[in-house]
């Protein structure tokens, strides 16, 4: 009879110490739930918290100011010299009188004493059209002689015209070159004698075509 009650002393003792056990096993689990609940609305407070220092504009941060761009120092000028000076009016006191090429204006101002360079440097700075230049020197050339279109082209270029100037200045003349041969022959029947074949090869020598010799031979009756 003792070791059965004594057998059931244990018995009560066991099953005492596992039901103490549970229930702080199941104590520490409420805790861990309570405590899992309590933290997830302060993460979520912290997050909306930081949204909103996001979308706030920051009203210390001032705009920057623009920087002034430097400007480039302009380049001066070099003074001129008093020869320089001279020079460039010397050029364009011949340019109001008479027509001239660039290299023929350089050729008389260096006949009147100018250096190369002080030249060079007079012309290069003066406003001046070198194929209206070359159409005056044209027309003066045929205002006092007769000329077939590829002897005054000839003639300009003699004079320091460019292939281009020339041509172009004989184009743009109103000429009528059948009459500019008539007067060549007739310049030349006033000094020598021709038969009509021989004048018409000279004056074919002197550039104008077979028609124009022709008809000028013709004109003058030979």
């Amino acid at each position: 009879m003792r070791k059965f009650f004594k057998g059931c002393l244990t018995t009560i003792g066991a099953i005492v110490v596992i039901g103490i056990i549970i229930g702080i096993f199941a104590g520490e689990e409420e805790d861990t739930s309570t405590n899992d609940t309590q933290t997830e609305p302060k993460t979520e407070q912290e997050e909306m918290k930081k949204e909103e220092k996001r979308e706030e504009p920051n009203e210390e941060e001032e705009p920057k100011a623009e920087v002034p761009k430097e400007e480039e120092p302009k380049e001066e000028e070099p003074e001129l010299t008093l020869s320089q000076k001279n020079a460039i009016r010397a050029s364009e006191q011949y340019i109001n009188t008479m027509a001239f090429s660039r290299e023929g204006l350089i050729d008389q101002l260096k006949f009147d004493g100018y250096s190369q360079e002080d030249a060079e440097f007079a012309v290069d700075n003066i406003e001046v059209d070198w194929k209206e230049q070359a159409i005056k020197s044209g027309e003066q050339y045929l205002n006092t002689m007769s000329f077939s279109r590829s002897g005054l082209i000839d003639q300009l270029k003699f004079d320091g015209y460019s292939q281009e100037d020339a041509e172009f200045a004989v184009d743009n003349i109103e000429v009528d070159w059948k009459e500019q041969a008539v007067k060549s022959g007739e310049q030349y029947l006033d000094t020598m004698s021709f038969s009509r074949s021989g004048l018409i090869d000279q004056l074919k020598f002197d550039g104008y075509t077979n028609e124009q010799a022709t008809y000028a031979v013709d004109q003058i009756g030979l």
